[in-house]
């Protein structure tokens, strides 16, 4: 039983040493103090399928660290390590394969001491105030946001409540509206002075005309007779003059349905009237509005002692 422990003892210690001879690994100094940096350096006696994984640490750090590099057949890697807390921290062993094989490296104890420091011998200073920041334009862009918004509701406040209402009110009519006769011959006198039929404007000068006429028999009788065709507004007046409620004669109604009739031939058959033909309508326009107005309603007063 000795015999087989003793085997097995040189066995394990033989492949610990083939180990250690294929991976090594070294740092320059087993103290430091906190902060401080110190090297690691890791080498491996073989530089075909190698494969050096990352550092595995406890308690320490990595600053820095180079690539591979292959120097008399070896590969090495070199790293740069601190560490912020202070006490005893192990990097364990790492783990490198060679050609599909694991090796171990050795582990290292690194203690990291604090830094003394005899506060006798440092300089006090006063404690300073706070320092104010510079001002930025985040710090005023609300107040900012709040006058533009307001400086905005006033705006339309001047505008909707004072700017508005003068506009309205100068935009109001400042003319008085002439009555319907007035505003007629006023109109006829104007249409003259365009001479629309002397410049071959006839269907224009047809369509004003009787717009003329329609339009004082719609204010002077109070009828949409600008809406009404030809044929309605001659029916229309031939019941006002049956009931006996408007003052014209049978002529003044025979002009006007010859007028509107000729109207609808120069504007839809595209008749061309003669000058004297034009002429007599424009008289008779001016016949109709003056002879055909609506009778005046006589209200009858009855007498104070009848009605006692």
């Amino acid at each position: 039983m000795k015999k087989y422990i003793f085997y097995i003892l040189i066995l394990i210690s033989t492949i610990s040493y083939a180990q250690n001879a294929m991976v090594k690994i070294e740092i320059d100094t087993t103290n430091i103090r906190i902060g401080e940096q110190f090297n690691l350096k890791i080498s491996v006696d073989e530089t075909q399928n190698v494969i050096i994984p990352k550092l595995q640490l406890k308690g320490l750090e990595i600053v820095d660290s180079t690539d591979t590099d292959t120097i008399k057949n070896s590969l090495i890697r070199k790293y740069i390590l601190t560490g912020f807390d202070s006490g005893a921290f192990y990097i364990p062993q790492q783990q490198i394969f060679v050609k599909n094989q694991a090796y171990l490296t050795d582990s290292l104890l690194i203690n990291v001491a604090t830094v003394a420091v005899d506060t006798t011998k440092v300089k006090k200073f006063p404690i300073k105030s706070i320092k104010s920041e510079p001002y930025t334009f985040d710090d005023f862009k609300i107040y900012l946001y709040l006058l533009l918004a307001a400086l905005a509701i006033i705006g339309f406040w001047i505008y909707w409540f004072v700017i508005r209402k003068r506009k309205e009110e100068e935009e109001e009519p400042t003319y008085r509206a002439l009555p319907p006769y007035e505003e007629a011959i006023y109109r006829l006198n104007e249409l003259d002075e365009k001479q629309l039929w002397q410049n071959n404007q006839v269907k224009e000068y047809y369509s004003e005309l009787t717009e003329i006429v329609r339009g004082y028999i719609e204010r002077e009788l109070n009828v949409p007779a600008l809406e009404k065709t030809t044929d309605e507004v001659l029916d229309m007046l031939k019941d006002f003059k049956d009931a006996d409620v408007i003052l014209t004669s049978q002529e003044t109604i025979d002009k006007l349905k010859n007028l509107l009739r000729e109207a609808d031939l120069v504007k839809f058959a595209k008749s061309k009237p003669l000058a004297p033909e034009i002429e007599e309508d424009r008289k008779d326009a001016q016949d109709i509005v003056g002879n055909l107005k609506p009778k005046p309603v006589i209200e009858e007063k009855e007498d104070e002692d009848e009605l006692e």
